[in-house]
This record gives structure tokens, C-alpha cells and sequence, in this order.
């Protein structure tokens, strides 16, 4: 299934558990997005497999 889905990752700043949309109509991606609540850079790596399901990994932008 392609499209948006709901993640819920952890903020790798401030340990905050935020709720983001991944675009699975892409297999591979990285990007950066802003914290909710913190405003700091934090680093996605998101796989989707062939079910359509995300794998979602976030960093620190300065690690």
C-alpha cells in the first residue's frame, strides 16, 4: 500500500514521542525534519518494504 502512514518515533534531543507521516510511495529516503516540540534537526532514514510497511530511523543531526 502506497502512501501516507503514521510513525510514532522519540525525539533524539529531548526524548519527546512525536507522531509524523511517511511517504511510502518512496522504498528509500532520508531527509530532515524539525522537532514538534523542541525545534532541533532530526534525521530520517525511512525504508519501506513490499507490504508497504515504513522502517523508520531517526538521529541526531550533529551525530
Amino acid at each position: 500500500m502506497k502512501g501516507l502512514r503514521a510513525a510514532s518515533i522519540r525525539c533524539p534531543y529531548c526524548g519527546e514521542t512525536l507522531r509524523v507521516e511517511i511517504d511510502c510511495s518512496v522504498a528509500e529516503q532520508s531527509y530532515i525534519e524539525d522537532c514538534q516540540v523542541c525545534c532541533r534537526p532530526i534525521e530520517f532514514a525511512v525504508n519501506v518494504n513490499e507490504q508497504g510497511q515504513p522502517r523508520v530511523r531517526v538521529s541526531r543531526e550533529d551525530d
